[in-house]
């Protein structure tokens, strides 16, 4: 099956959108509009095959306007954290608007232009998290769990995800959710990488101990960015077959945290030369949840079976490039 033609990218300045546009855009059979409140910047060699739109999606008929014509869209633009830089609060409005508003607008304005049968509805690929399944008793998830999300992003992704499988079932779009695990790797010209691993590689080179709120033995599914990226372009190409789903995607396999900052660690003393310094478990804060205590394996198994894709990069291959990308952004230490 052949790409969408037209392919619009909303939230195209953030981390994970950013690198979709220019997955996107190196296929020459895609044309994309990269939509976002801040600019986005390209390679020079990229540049030209990409129509940048700078607008307000809450605003006005901006959605409308962003999404005229297009045969997909990627629904990026997100508010994952609230006013004090942690977990949205359950009464953060602004986070409800972007996270769910948006969607709703977008499935609202597929139902105005519903072609009555003629032609394909546009395909819509959302990105999910693996979290919105909330507290199960097993550490190994597949996508066929009941899902009981607990905490406010976690439910608004699903109430958002839930308005596009119901339109895929009204014949509206060929929507996909792709629920992803924690995604990491170096940060673009307009979005830098917050997760824990990007922030334990700038506390490493700084010379500081890495800190974990439990012995290191808690598990993680953590993705490199260009394979999450081609995630999504590899459900744009298989649209059809997947509509009305969601798919959980992953490496398959989780990793004892202790043992990922100490990859880190050593990766960064790879790059600097310097000792590696030392991973130590430290009290957690008031504010920690219960799920940062549990483990999460994914088996990304049934989007492998759908569509072939599997993670390639290798964790310490994956390290080495984060930590080069992050340290050319960072002042050395003096």
């Amino acid at each position: 099956m052949s790409a969408p033609q037209r392919v619009v990218v909303l939230g195209a300045s953030g981390f994970l959108g950013s690198a979709v546009v220019r997955a996107l855009a190196a296929d020459p059979g895609v044309r994309v509009r990269a939509v976002s409140r801040r600019p986005v910047e390209l390679p020079g060699d990229l540049a030209g095959r990409v129509e940048v739109v700078a607008a307000d999606l809450a605003r006005g008929d901006a959605l409308a306007r962003a999404v005229a014509g297009a045969d997909a869209v990627l629904p990026f633009a997100a508010r994952i954290r609230g006013a004090s830089g942690w977990r949205l609060s359950p009464d953060d409005t602004e986070a409800e608007r972007v996270n769910v508003g948006l969607v709703r607008d977008l499935v609202a304005l597929l139902a105005e232009r519903a072609p009555g049968g003629a032609g394909r509805p546009p395909a819509i690929v959302f990105p999910g998290s693996n979290t919105q399944v909330g507290r199960v008793a097993a550490e190994r998830i597949d996508g066929s769990e009941p899902d009981r999300p607990e905490g406010t992003y976690d439910r608004q992704k699903h109430a958002a995800e839930t308005l596009l499988k119901e339109a895929a079932a009204a014949g509206l779009a060929r929507a996909v959710s792709l629920r992803l695990p924690p995604v990491y790797g170096p940060p673009s010209p307009t979005a830098e990488d917050r997760g824990v691993v990007s922030t334990m590689i700038r506390r490493a080179l700084a010379g500081e101990p890495l800190t974990m709120w439990h012995d290191g033995t808690v598990r993680r599914d953590l993705l490199y960015v260009e394979d999450a990226a081609r995630a999504f372009t590899t459900a744009l190409a298989h649209a059809d077959r997947l509509t009305g789903r969601h798919f959980l995607v992953g490496t398959g396999r989780a990793r004892p945290l202790g043992e990922v900052f100490g990859a880190v660690a050593r990766a960064v003393s790879r790059r600097t030369g310097a000792a590696a310094v030392p991973v130590v478990s430290v009290e957690p804060p008031a504010n920690a949840d219960a799920t940062d205590f549990r483990s999460l394996e994914v088996d990304p198994s049934a989007f492998t079976s759908a569509t072939g894709w599997r993670a390639r990069i290798a964790l310490d291959e994956a390290l080495d490039r984060t930590v080069a990308a992050v340290a050319a952004t960072t002042a050395p230490r003096s």
